[in-house]
């Protein structure tokens, strides 16, 4: 037989566990994913400025995990212009334009903002 005692009171850890259904991670994600879209529209080269303007972002929940998802919608025969900025692309003539890396400089500091907020939004609990 296993027989487990507990005395005191358990009222700080109800109140963290309650302070934790409570917390609206979601707002804080679709707060930092539009961001996300606004720095990634002024990094992305501009030619016509059709790829700049078709960044949006998707927020899932699975499970216990969330993630934000950016898209960009800006196809061109088949291709994603944002990919073909940022990685290069060949071209009808076999030559090749080299990428540009414009969206990880952009975002490493928002992913460290994203971490940083969740994390002080989760110590005030």
């Amino acid at each position: 037989m296993i027989t487990i005692e507990s005395s005191g009171s358990f009222k700080n850890t109800e109140s963290f566990l309650n302070a934790m259904l409570a917390l609206d991670i979601d707002s804080i994600l679709k707060q930092y994913a539009q961001e996300g879209v606004n720095v990634l529209a002024k990094a992305t080269p501009r030619d016509s400025g059709l790829a700049a303007s078709s960044w949006g972002y998707s927020i899932k929940k699975t499970g216990d995990s969330y993630s934000i998802v950016w898209t960009n919608s800006d196809i061109e025969n088949g291709f994603k212009v944002a990919m073909m900025i940022q990685y290069g692309h060949g071209t009808r003539t076999g030559g090749y334009v080299q990428g540009i890396d414009y969206i990880n400089p952009v975002m490493r500091p928002l992913f460290d903002t994203i971490v940083d907020k969740i994390w002080k939004a989760v110590q005030a609990a």
